[in-house]
C-alpha cells in the first residue's frame, strides 16, 4: 500500500470523524451555545492529549518539538480552531450541521489553491478531474431540495439562516487555511503532537475572547448540563483530538487538496444519519449525488 493511498484512507477517516463531530456539536451549542461548545471541547481534548502523550512519549506535552513548528502549528490552531471554528460552530447552530456543510464545500478548492500557493502543490490532471467529480457529487446531495437541517424555523428564520451560511464561508477559510498552516509547519512532525500544539493556541485564543468577554458564567452553567458535556466529550474526541489529527496525517501523505476533498465528503456520510435518526426522506438527487461522490473518491484513489 502507497503512502498516498495510507494518507486518502486517513483523509477518508478524518470525514467519518467530522460526521459524528459535527452532530455532536450541533446537538451540544443548542443545549449551551456555540461559544460555550467551542472552549470545553478544546480543554477536553488537551486533556486527552495530555493522556496519550504521557503514555507514548513520558511528557504531557510536546516540548521537544522545534520553535519554528511551535510558531506556524500556534498560528494554524488560531487560525482553524479560534477564527474557523468560531464561525462554523455557529452555523452548526444557525442552520443545522447539514446545511452549514453546504457551504463547508468550499474547503477542498480553497486548499488546493493555497497548497500551490505556498506548498507548490501539483496536481495530476486525473486528480483534478476526480476532485472536480467528488464536489459535485458533494454538492448535489447538499443541494438536494431535501430538509437540509433540524435546525428550527420560525420569525427571522431568514435572516439567521443568512448568517449561518456566510458564517460556514468563514469557517471554510478558516479550516482551509489551518490546514495548509499546518502542513507546512508540520510536514512531518508527529500528527498527535502537532494537533496538540494547534489545541493548545486554539484554547489560548479562546480563554482570552472568553475573559474579554466575561462569559465565564456560562461555561459553568454550561458544565452543569450533563448531556451537553456527554456530547462535547464524544466531539472532543472524534474531533479536535482524532479527526484533526487524522486530517494532518493525511495531509502530510498526499497533497492538502485531495485530503480536503476526501474530508469534503461529509454530507454524504450524513445522509445515512439524517435518514435513520432524524427520520428524513432521501430524494433520488441525494442518491445521484452520493453514487458521483464515491466515483470521485475511486478516481482519487486510483489516480
Amino acid at each position: 500500500m502507497t503512502t498516498e493511498i495510507i494518507g486518502q484512507i486517513a483523509a477518508l477517516g478524518t470525514a467519518l470523524c467530522w460526521t459524528i463531530t459535527s452532530l455532536s456539536f450541533e446537538a451540544a451549542g443548542r443545549r449551551v451555545g456555540s461559544l460555550q461548545v467551542n472552549l470545553i471541547r478544546l480543554y477536553i481534548a488537551l486533556l486527552i492529549f495530555a493522556l496519550l502523550l504521557t503514555i507514548t512519549g513520558g511528557a504531557p506535552l510536546p516540548l521537544e518539538a522545534p520553535r519554528e513548528v511551535w510558531i506556524w502549528l500556534s498560528l494554524s490552531g488560531l487560525v482553524g480552531f479560534v477564527f474557523g471554528d468560531l464561525f462554523l460552530f455557529q452555523s452548526f447552530v444557525d442552520v443545522g450541521a447539514r446545511t452549514a456543510m453546504v457551504v463547508y464545500s468550499l474547503v477542498p478548492p480553497l486548499t488546493a489553491i493555497l497548497g500551490r500557493i505556498f506548498l507548490q502543490e501539483i496536481l495530476e490532471p486525473l486528480q483534478l478531474i476526480a476532485i472536480v467529480v467528488t464536489m459535485t457529487g458533494v454538492i448535489l446531495v447538499v443541494h438536494s431540495g431535501a430538509p437540509p437541517s433540524t435546525a428550527p424555523g420560525g420569525p427571522g428564520a431568514r435572516g439567521k439562516r443568512n448568517r449561518g451560511i456566510f458564517f460556514a464561508f468563514l469557517g471554510a477559510v478558516g479550516q482551509a487555511a489551518g490546514l495548509v498552516m499546518s502542513r507546512y509547519g508540520a510536514p512531518s512532525y508527529d500528527p498527535f503532537a502537532a494537533t496538540q500544539i494547534r489545541v493548545i493556541a486554539g484554547t489560548i485564543g479562546f480563554t482570552i475572547l472568553f475573559t474579554i468577554s466575561r462569559r465565564w458564567r456560562l461555561v459553568d452553567a454550561a458544565l452543569q448540563d450533563r448531556h451537553a458535556l456527554r456530547l462535547m466529550g464524544q466531539g472532543a474526541f472524534f474531533g479536535p483530538f482524532l479527526g484533526v489529527s487524522l486530517g494532518l496525517f493525511a495531509a502530510q501523505r498526499t497533497s492538502t487538496g485531495i485530503t480536503a476533498t476526501l474530508i469534503a465528503t461529509v454530507p454524504v456520510l450524513l445522509i445515512p444519519i439524517t435518514v435513520f435518526v432524524f427520520r428524513q426522506g432521501i430524494t433520488r438527487r441525494e442518491i445521484i449525488g452520493c453514487l458521483v461522490a464515491v466515483t470521485g473518491v475511486a478516481l482519487l484513489f486510483i489516480g
